[in-house]
């Protein structure tokens, strides 16, 4: 009898092929595949209008009617699936991305104040996440799995704060808070995008650690987000870099970030600034 195909472990977690996004006349992303495999972190790095945020709205249905977006997103089923295998996240009907969203694949958006209720608690908004996808769950059920989450991300005395509002928070707290928002239905897959840009370098280096600990914790695959090669070579084990639209290079994260091969990527390293960089003298142009 021939040997039984482990597909789980055949498939990746998510596979990207030539997802082409157009808004009217502006080719937005040409031609993208990416893959990311459980428990990976992939690190997606580019100037800003390369392309980055644009292909994660892909992945969640978010980009909205006026995009055309063709080419494939293939989700791998959990084992608890009525069907086994991969499905076309491009040609799945609204409700069933609705009940993807935030259960199986989560996100951390760039602003912490504007992508938080400002007249809502935020122990609430943290709850409803919950309540969105396990409507069986009591208040009381809901705001214990709240508290929990909120603790687990370092939020100090989260049952007391949990009916304060967003505007009592610092923005490194506020960051912290949407994370707990991502993972309290513990997703099999984070998109963090631009996680860190808003927060000065203490509180980065913090928020940088926390979604370390997490992914190792959980074992969650991750697509990390950043137009800054250093933030990513933080987190990532593999790195593709965008530019305009297309991935111009792409391998393990240590590699790339000491051998680069595609001179836009050469280009990036070299205008990041070190304490070795005269000061005398401009950074260089990416080019």
């Amino acid at each position: 009898m021939p040997a039984r195909c482990n597909y789980d472990v055949l498939m990746p977690l998510l596979d990207i092929r030539d997802l082409q996004i157009r808004f009217g006349a502006v080719e937005a992303v040409r031609g993208v595949s990416l893959r990311i495999d459980d428990g990976e972190v992939l690190g997606l790095v580019g100037e800003s209008g390369s392309g980055k945020s644009a292909t994660a709205l892909a992945i969640l249905g978010l980009l909205g009617p006026a995009a055309q977006v063709s080419g494939e997103i293939l989700w791998r089923q959990s084992a608890g699936s009525p069907t086994t295998g991969n499905v076309d996240l491009l040609r799945q009907r609204p409700e069933a991305l609705r009940r993807l969203r935030g259960r199986e694949i989560a996100m951390i958006f760039q602003e912490p104040m504007t992508a938080l209720n400002p007249v809502m608690q935020i122990g609430s908004q943290v709850a409803e996440c919950a309540q969105a996808h396990f409507p069986s769950w009591t208040g009381r059920e809901a705001k214990r799995k709240a508290i929990a989450a909120l603790e687990a991300v370092a939020i100090p005395d989260a049952a007391r704060r949990y009916c304060d509002y967003p505007h009592q928070f610092s923005g490194g707290q506020r960051q912290r808070i949407l994370i707990a928002m991502a993972l309290i239905n513990r997703p099999r897959l984070l998109i963090a995008d631009e996680p860190t840009t808003a927060l000065d370098v203490t509180v980065q280096a913090q928020v940088l650690e926390l979604l370390r600990e997490l992914q190792q914790q959980h074992g969650l695959a991750m697509l990390f987000i950043s137009h800054d090669l250093a933030v990513v070579g933080q987190v990532a084990s593999r790195v593709a870099v965008m530019r305009s639209g297309q991935v111009v290079e792409m391998g393990a994260c240590k590699r790339l970030l000491t051998h680069p091969e595609h001179p836009y990527t050469q280009s990036l390293l070299a205008a990041v600034p070190t304490l070795r960089t005269d000061r005398n003298r401009p950074l260089a142009m990416v080019e």
